[in-house]
C-alpha cells in the first residue's frame, strides 16, 4: 500500500479540513467575540524522526493540548499554545492582560482545551460527513508529561504515519495573526481507509463537475 499523497489527494485533504475548519471559525468566534479566520496553508507528511523533533521542539517552550480521535478511526490531535498565543488569546477571548508565558490559570486552561475541543471537534465532524464515518472527539486534555514518552506511544514502530498542518487564526479586530501549530496523527490503518476512500470517489468527475 503506498502512503504517499498525490497533488490533488494533498488538495482534497485540505479542502476538507479548510471546510471543517471554517465552521470551527464560526464558533470559534462565539468565545473571541470577534471575528475569526481559520485555514490550513500547509498539509506535509513527515517522517518519524522529523516529526519527534518537532514535537519535543513544541514541548519545550507550549502548553500541548491532545485530544484522541475514536471511533471507525484512530488518532491523536495535539495543540501548541506559545506564551504569545496564550497573552493573545487570554486579551482577546478573555479580556485580561497577561504575561507572555505559559504558565496558566484555571479560566485559561479552560480557554485552551474549549478552543482546541471546537477545532478538534469540526474537523472530526468534517472528516466524518465527507468520508461516511462513525468518528468522534474525545475531550481534550493538558498535556504535562514528557513529549518524549508521549511520541513513543503515538509513533510505536512506525505504525503511526504522521499528518501535520498548521492552523492560521485571525482575529479583525487587531488584524494580527496567531499562528497555532496543530499536529493530527493517524494509525497506518486508518491512513490507508482515507486514502482508499479519497481514491474510491471520482473527484475530477461527480464530485467537482457537480460542485
Amino acid at each position: 500500500m503506498n502512503l504517499s499523497m498525490t497533488e490533488l489527494e494533498r488538495d482534497i485533504i485540505r479542502e476538507i479540513l479548510n471546510i471543517g475548519l471554517a465552521r470551527a471559525a464560526d464558533s470559534f468566534a462565539v468565545v473571541a467575540q470577534e471575528k475569526v479566520l481559520l485555514e490550513v496553508p500547509s498539509l506535509d507528511l513527515l517522517e518519524s524522526e522529523d516529526i519527534l523533533h518537532r514535537v519535543k521542539e513544541y514541548g519545550a517552550n507550549h502548553a500541548v493540548i491532545q485530544s484522541d480521535i475514536r471511533g471507525d478511526f484512530t488518532g491523536t490531535t495535539l495543540m501548541f499554545f506559545s506564551g504569545q498565543h496564550v497573552q493573545r488569546l487570554s486579551r482577546v477571548c478573555l479580556r485580561m492582560q497577561v504575561s507572555d508565558s505559559i504558565q496558566v490559570n484555571e479560566l485559561q486552561e479552560s480557554l485552551l482545551l474549549e478552543i482546541s475541543n471546537i477545532i478538534t471537534g469540526a474537523l472530526v465532524t468534517q472528516l466524518a460527513n465527507i468520508l461516511k464515518a462513525r468518528i468522534y472527539g474525545a475531550p481534550p486534555c493538558t498535556f504535562t508529561g514528557d513529549t518524549g514518552a508521549l511520541m513513543n506511544h503515538l509513533v510505536p514502530s512506525e505504525s503511526l504515519q504522521p499528518l501535520i498542518f498548521s492552523i492560521i487564526t485571525q482575529f479583525s479586530d487587531q488584524g494580527n495573526s496567531v499562528e497555532l501549530p496543530l499536529m493530527l496523527f493517524f494509525d497506518r490503518a486508518t491512513f490507508e481507509k482515507i486514502l482508499d476512500i479519497i481514491r474510491g470517489y471520482d473527484f475530477l468527475g461527480k464530485q467537482l463537475a457537480g460542485a
